[in-house]
């Protein structure tokens, strides 16, 4: 279930159709799961709980790139391509979620990909965008175990609509908050006023201490205690890492998508994140406005000009508060839809249970909505 099927909201803005980055039209998203084996870890045999989750902006992303842009909270991670994108302001591949060991394949099969459908270019070259959280907790991270194939599937079976959320993709064997993560999503619909824009997100989550666990401002972590709900770790600990994927459909140009990306920040502070010293927090927001009108490889004549359209800085500010409030419910909803999982060694990671966040939100006054 997702939050707001529990009755619970967070923020002010209302979502879009969906409540997922799907709502921004035109982008897609798929999956790979990957779930083998029980017991002791073996190095290469498993068990496994890891996989591949994909972000495509639009089927023609490599020859009709988006504006995009980037920010960097805390750097213990990775997030490839993001060079090219603040150098030249544009992203043109799918974007690609995994675990920390898997980010080279994932990579590469993305690029072999990317090649094949442009061979007509000859020397094509691609920089994807790959980014990374650790699931070595549950899984067996050195086995290596997401292959060519996996991407393939993801690719192939990236859909518009629903989300698929908890513990999928590259959130299989991901912890939050010392509950069960992984894969969260969300968006926001602003007013006509405003623009009426979309903004959606789309988490990868594994990071955070139970005791800082917010939601809608309400101390859950500190509610549910670990006499209740066992952490999966030995010693408690405010650790691992956050990927946040944003997507408007409203005209930004590259540095108001870096704004909006920087925004993403407040929305983990608001869940409880901090961007600790071993946590990798990277963000990315592309906008799908003036798709058509940029090329990566096209070389346009000397002296032409494209026109593009943007949203003045000044009525950029309703964006900040939607790119907030997506990003905080995408990683609630991350945790409402993980169910309890069992991995390497027995270590489990708990979900975080409906009712007990149900009891913590009425004693603090948020009564469920119908």
């Amino acid at each position: 279930m997702r939050l707001r099927e529990l009755g619970i909201t967070v923020g002010q803005l209302p979502p879009g159709p969906l409540d997922a980055i799907t709502d921004v039209e035109g982008v897609r998203v798929g999956h790979t799961t990957l779930i083998r084996g029980d017991g002791p870890l073996v190095v290469g045999q498993g068990p496994v709980r890891t996989g591949v989750t994909v972000v495509v902006p639009h089927e023609a992303i490599a020859s009709e790139p988006l504006f995009a842009g980037c920010h960097r909270l805390n750097g213990n991670g990775e997030l490839t391509g993001l060079e090219w994108i603040r150098e030249s302001g544009m992203l043109t591949t799918p974007v690609a979620l995994t675990n920390t060991h898997s980010v080279g394949v994932v990579r590469d099969t993305l690029v072999a990909t990317d090649v094949a459908r442009h061979p007509q270019l000859g020397s094509y070259w691609s920089l994807p965008v790959v980014g990374e959280t650790y699931d070595g907790t549950l899984s067996d991270i050195n086995g290596m175990h997401v292959r060519p194939e996996h991407v393939h599937e993801a690719l192939a079976g990236a859909a518009e609509g629903p989300v698929a959320e908890g513990n999928v993709g590259g959130g299989t064997g991901m912890i939050c908050h010392e509950f069960k993560g992984g894969i969260g999503s969300a968006s926001r619909r602003l007013a006509e006023a405003d623009g009426g824009w979309t903004v959606g997100a789309l988490v990868q989550a594994n990071y955070g201490a139970r005791s800082r666990l917010m939601v809608d401002g309400v101390p859950v972590g500190r509610e549910i205690g670990y006499e209740t709900v066992p952490s999966p770790f030995e010693t408690p600990r405010d650790a691992g890492s956050i990927i946040v994927v944003l997507a408007t459909d409203a005209p930004l140009l590259p540095h108001q998508c870096e704004r909006i990306a920087q925004r993403a920040g407040l929305g983990i502070a608001r869940a409880g994140g901090s961007g600790a010293h071993s946590s990798g927090d990277l963000f990315l927001c592309f906008s799908t406005a003036n798709r058509g009108r940029l090329h990566s490889y096209k070389e346009e004549e000397p002296g032409v000009t494209v026109a593009v359209d943007m949203l003045p800085d000044t009525a950029i500010s309703p964006l900040f508060w939607g790119a907030i409030e997506a990003t905080e419910e995408a990683i609630v909803n991350a945790l409402c839809a993980a169910e309890t999982m069992t991995g390497r060694d027995g270590i489990t990671a708990h979900a975080l249970p409906h009712d007990l966040l149900r009891e913590a939100m009425a004693r603090y006054g948020r009564r469920p909505i119908d």
